[in-house]
């Protein structure tokens, strides 16, 4: 199936996607999101890294930062909720990221991943996909990688 393919149950409902129905390269749909600095500090405190950093643009100058930054794990969460949306069902394996730069506040981000290798065997079926989260103007902020393992 090509890039941004996607099956519903007619309700709206995302099904899984079958291993057969996912070619190398195969585009993961993009999620767009636009942090704002409110939820970033919501964030940080449910995930109990409750750093200056996080909190404000004041905080975060007194730590010697130019302002308020998303916390690294937010961009993780970022990378799951991209692979759980489109591809409902999937068991995540495995995620690694590379934190490139700085993310802040109010930033137009694009979450992408694209399918890089497909392995089947005793274990089940199983994809790995490059990941990447990016500014709309291109700038890397976060890559990674994901190996997941697709429903039967």
């Amino acid at each position: 199936m090509g890039p941004g393919f996607r099956r519903d149950d007619g309700k709206g409902k995302p099904m899984a996607i079958d291993f057969e129905d996912i070619d190398l390269g195969y585009d993961l749909d993009p999620l767009q999101v636009t942090p704002q600095p409110q939820q970033i500090r919501a964030y940080a405190l449910a995930a109990n890294m409750p750093g200056g950093r996080f909190m404000s643009d004041a905080a975060a100058q007194r730590e010697g930062l130019p302002g308020q930054i998303v916390p690294g794990n937010f961009s993780l969460a970022l990378f799951s909720r991209l692979l759980g949306e489109t591809l409902p069902g999937a068991t995540l394996l495995k995620m690694s990221a590379t934190f490139r730069a700085m993310i802040r506040p109010a930033v137009p981000l694009v979450v992408r991943g694209v399918v890089i290798e497909k392995h089947s065997g005793g274990g089940g079926d199983e994809i790995e996909c490059d990941l990447v989260v990016e500014s709309a103007d291109g700038d890397r902020f976060v890559t990674g990688t994901a190996r997941l393992r697709l429903p039967k």
